[in-house]
């Protein structure tokens, strides 16, 4: 059950994450096209944006939520490290090898967004260019994305390798992305690629605990181990390799369902900023004089004449 909490947990973190970059993305490429670039990070509320200087309290929340949850998500997977039950592959605890690595990942992260936070909070104590930022956190991605491989590897149960092996492709289209908007940061469809990405992981993590820990979801044929109490590796297991097969194939129909519900996500969301934004701006225009005055003056010159 703490398992599944934990992966909803990761899940709305993640799906809020990439909602709110989507979103903040496309407002400022709709507002200002030419002087668009990408941010590693979009100050809260939005409207801030556009003024650096502006002192607003809440200016860095988003940083703060990052750091929370990276906070969190290392607590639990060095706790999962210290689980030690015996009917892992055998006997030896591999899954306290993968979920160090994965709590060393995520903590390299929580440094970055500290990083960042230090550089924003005070550039001149370290100025951060936004290059960088994305070129750094390319590299995480794609070490999350190789510790999700890793992990899938070495796992007993079918159901769990191919949930890690499908998160570490996810990772590593994150990865690319960043480091494409490393390159070339004024590529608004890059940016908001890497808002969809984000927010496909979360559904996936989602799908994972699902999938993992719960009854409903569980494919036919597969099972839960009872003995395994923490849901740690081996904890679902296929008895039949037809089984296993169908499984594999659900999963990969079920991941298509969430790439397909993440392009509608990022259509919806592009097609209700564009109105905000739209509504915004007709109502910061001044209304066009109604009186024709200087025009009938004009006309009464030339008729002089």
């Amino acid at each position: 059950m703490a398992a599944l909490v934990y992966q909803i947990i990761s899940s709305a973190a993640l799906v809020s994450l990439g909602l709110y970059h989507m979103v903040a993305t496309t407002r400022n490429h709709l507002r200002s096209p030419q002087a668009y670039f990408a941010r590693p990070y979009h100050p809260f509320p939005l409207s801030s944006s556009s003024s650096p200087s502006n002192n607003h309290r809440l200016r860095f929340l988003q940083l703060y939520l990052v750091i929370a949850f990276l906070v969190v998500a290392i607590v639990h997977q060095i706790v999962i490290s210290l689980d030690a039950d015996l009917l892992l592959k055998g006997r030896s605890p591999v899954h306290h090898f993968t979920s160090l690595q994965s709590a060393a990942s995520l903590f390299l992260f929580l440094l970055l967004t500290l990083a960042l936070l230090l550089s924003e909070w005070s550039p001149a104590l370290l100025p951060l260019p936004n290059d960088l930022i994305f070129g750094l956190t390319a590299a995480l991605f794609y070490l999350q994305s190789f510790v999700s491989w890793g992990a899938a590897t070495v796992q007993t149960s079918d159901l769990q390798a191919k949930c890690d092996s499908v998160s570490g492709r996810i990772s590593a289209l994150a990865s690319i992305l960043c480091l494409v908007l490393a390159c070339q940061p004024k590529l608004f469809v890059a940016d908001i690629g890497l808002g969809a990405s984000m927010s496909l992981q979360g559904l996936w993590v989602l799908q994972t605990g699902l999938s993992l820990y719960v009854d409903a979801f569980i494919p036919e044929g597969c099972h839960k181990l009872l003995d395994v109490v923490n849901g740690v590796e081996g904890s679902t297991k296929c008895d039949l390799d037809e089984s296993k097969l169908r499984a594999v194939a659900i999963l990969d129909l079920v991941f298509l369902v969430h790439v397909m519900f993440v392009l509608l996500i990022v259509m919806v969301t592009y097609a209700m900023t564009a109105k905000s934004v739209g509504i915004r701006a007709l109502g910061s225009y001044e209304a066009l004089p109604s009186d024709n005055t200087h025009i009938q003056m004009k006309a009464l010159s030339g008729t002089q004449a």
